[in-house]
């Protein structure tokens, strides 16, 4: 279309200078510019209707919209196949999702029939519809992510409930079980804003608010909210539970034996194939494959690996902010995925399909199929994390020692005796299903049903530490090896950290490679480049710091005015863990850094850590918040450190400002709500 409007700015052109020349003496006849404006208009035509799109795609759009509208219609799915319970999840790690496909199978037991749905695939509006169902119930597992926020997967929910005021939902039955973690700020934010704003809207809560505690005991929670929840759906609905306890497949295991290998997933998370041709956009479904060009040890001594490693990102069209987050997604130690191949007695290669045997279920597979046990085993199952009571009820039935099915069931129940067998037995012994199979010899299930119990193997997000303005085509990692002994005398290792610390830049030759996304943040340095910035991280929280004094640095080249830069570090040992040393002391001798605090917190008989130092520069802290408008950041322990540091502020706030210990409190909370007080903790 350019050439076209460059034709017609040359014919105006040659318009507008007609009439001087014609003042001499005319060039042309009227027939010849008659003629010459005909042939003229005949190449437009031609070459415009030579552009002109086929009308093809325009039926490839009628023919994809119309599944699409099918699809948002959860009512319509219901109807169909004859369910009255849907539970909608919000999950970012799996649990969410995990819980809500327990729900939909209970459903059977007591009579009912259940669907497990996100809320991201479907029309929420419908939920004014749901009364159209008899004895329809929708029940809510939402879990909150970060300070408060909903899942990626329920964002477009939560908008809506926000938005929504003339919502009628008085024909609704719901109930909602939140999942959280106590030593945030938010606890379970979300499940309780679903929760108070559907029964705003007129919806019939029947079943309290279950509140589920990650720092606690999760599964714990949900067992116990469980036990009480149906028995009240039965009275409420007047049914009886049908007393089947049997286990409930919902997978059918097909085998393979004439399927040509191009057509088998070998470890890509969406799209077959979509590891050897990658194309952008690159998310969840989606990852980038981004090479190791780095991989190096950070600490000079100590029995701690800490690690720096950077992904390359070139030709990926991926933009990343200061404070983001780079998702990973690891791969199981191929020695346990062999051991659980040995102890069950099975070929791992050997490729199959788990196929969903409700057939209008959006989920068809697990996991992506076909594919082999061995490739579900290392990439699509977590096989490393100690399994959840469902799944050791649902394998009790293949333990062949009577007193094995025993001990199961009960560590499944809620009765307080067997809580604390799974809690002591599973959990405190840090036993896997690899060394539940090891210590349980009379349990041997079939290797798909442990397949389809299994949850899946999630990707792991670590705050980046670089900034895009200096590196845009790197996103640099900084992580601790997990590893630790288990009270049975085994070794667990964290599946992702040490997955990461045996990506070599070139192995065999080979560029070793990442599958990755970027998760968006919060976690922002101040638009004003003169508002002072305070960070406070220690360990591995230096992560996201490491971006931010990179980009001050880069606004400070450019030649802006850059406000105070204060860190407060953390570590044990000056000669031992001081990460990122060199670097730090350049920026202060630079003048990026205008404070370096560093706690070594036992290089001397009484520990030092980074709240003292807070408190050791208060009258200075103060000023910068109170008066300069200074923003605070803290990354890193939500448990201990997160908090010991709002406490430290508070103190001063209470001493320099004047103030009750309530109006501290509250002083440092409305840091946090205008977006001057950011924490990018985890537990």
């Amino acid at each position: 279309m350019q050439r076209v409007n460059m034709a017609d700015m040359d014919a105006d052109t040659a318009a507008h200078t007609e009439p001087s020349v014609e003042e001499e003496e005319p060039f042309f006849s009227n027939l010849d510019l008659l003629l010459f404006s005909l042939i003229v208009g005949l190449v437009v035509y031609w070459y415009m209707s030579r552009k002109k799109p086929e009308p093809i795609p325009e039926f490839k759009k009628l023919d994809t919209a119309a599944p699409a509208a099918r699809e948002t219609s959860f009512i319509e799915k219901m109807k169909k196949t004859g369910k009255n319970i849907i539970v909608f999840y919000g999950s970012q790690t799996g649990t969410g999702e995990e819980f809500a496909n327990r729900l939909s199978k209970d459903a059977q037991r007591y009579g009912m029939k259940g669907m497990a749905a996100d809320p991201e695939e479907y029309e929420m509006a419908e939920l004014a519809r749901l009364s159209q169902i008899e004895n329809s119930l929708a029940i809510f597992c939402m879990a909150t992510y970060g300070e408060g926020d909903p899942t990626d997967n329920a964002q477009d929910f939560y908008d809506w409930l926000q938005e929504i005021d003339d919502e009628d939902l008085s024909g609704l039955n719901y109930t909602v079980f939140a999942l959280g973690n106590k030593t945030y700020e938010h606890y379970n934010a979300m499940g309780k804003y679903v929760d108070k704003r559907l029964e705003e809207l007129g919806a019939k809560r029947i079943f309290d608010l279950g509140l589920g505690d990650d720092d606690g005991n999760l599964e714990e929670d949900f067992v116990s909210w469980r036990e009480q929840f149906w028995p009240s759906v039965c009275e409420h609905f007047g049914v009886e539970a049908s007393g089947d306890d049997s286990s409930i497949r919902q997978y059918e295991l097909k085998e393979h034996t004439d399927l040509n290998m191009n057509k088998v997933y070998s470890g890509e998370m969406g799209r077959l194939k979509s590891f050897e041709v990658q194309k952008p956009p690159y998310d969840s479904k989606n990852p980038f494959l981004a090479p190791v060009t780095v991989n190096r040890k950070l600490n000079k001594a100590g029995d701690r690996h800490l690690m720096h490693v950077e992904l390359d990102i070139t030709g990926s069209k991926i933009r990343y902010d200061s404070g983001d987050h780079v998702a990973v997604f690891p791969t199981n130690d191929s020695a346990m995925v062999n051991k659980l191949g040995q102890i069950l007695g099975v070929d791992l290669d050997v490729v199959i399909s788990l196929n969903n045997l409700d057939e209008e279920s959006n989920k068809k597979h697990p996991f992506p199929c076909p594919t082999t046990y061995r490739t579900a085993l290392t990439h699509y199952l977590d096989i490393s994390q100690p399994p959840r009571t469902n799944v050791l009820y649902e394998l009790a039935q293949y333990a062949s020692d009577p007193k094995d099915q025993e001990n199961m069931r009960r560590m499944s129940s809620s009765s307080p005796e067997g809580k604390a067998l799974y809690h002591s037995w599973v959990q405190g012994a840090c036993r896997n299903i690899l060394a539940i199979l090891e210590d349980m010899p009379s349990l041997r299930p079939p290797v798909d049903h442990l397949c389809e119990l299994l949850p899946r193997l999630q990707a792991r997000y670590y705050s980046i530490a670089s900034s895009s303005k200096v590196h845009p085509d790197r996103i640099s990692i900084c992580a601790v090896v997990v590893e630790y002994e288990t009270p049975t005398g085994r070794t667990n290792k964290g599946v992702a950290t040490n997955w990461l610390k045996n990506k070599l830049v070139t192995d065999n030759g080979h560029k070793s490679t990442v599958p990755m996304f970027i998760r968006k943040s919060q976690f922002r340095l101040p638009f004003k480049t003169t508002n002072p910035v305070i960070m406070i991280g220690p360990g591995t929280g230096i992560a996201p710091f490491m971006g931010f004094i990179q980009e001050r640095g880069w606004l400070k080249e450019q030649g802006k005015e850059v406000g105070e830069t204060l860190l407060y570090f953390g570590c044990r040992y000056k000669n031992e863990d001081y990460i990122y040393q060199e670097e730090l002391e350049e920026a202060e001798k630079k003048g990026v850094l205008t404070q370096l605090n560093i706690a070594f917190s036992r290089d001397q008989e009484q520990k030092v850590y980074v709240q003292h130092l807070l408190k050791n520069s208060k009258e200075h802290l103060w000023k910068l918040i109170h008066s300069d408008n200074a923003h605070i950041y803290v990354c890193g322990d939500a448990k201990n450190m997160a908090k010991d540091v709002q406490t430290a502020l508070q103190d001063i706030a209470e001493e320099l400002g004047g103030m009750t210990r309530t109006q501290a409190t509250d002083y440092v909370k409305k840091l946090m709500t205008k977006g001057r007080y950011s924490q990018d903790v985890w537990t």
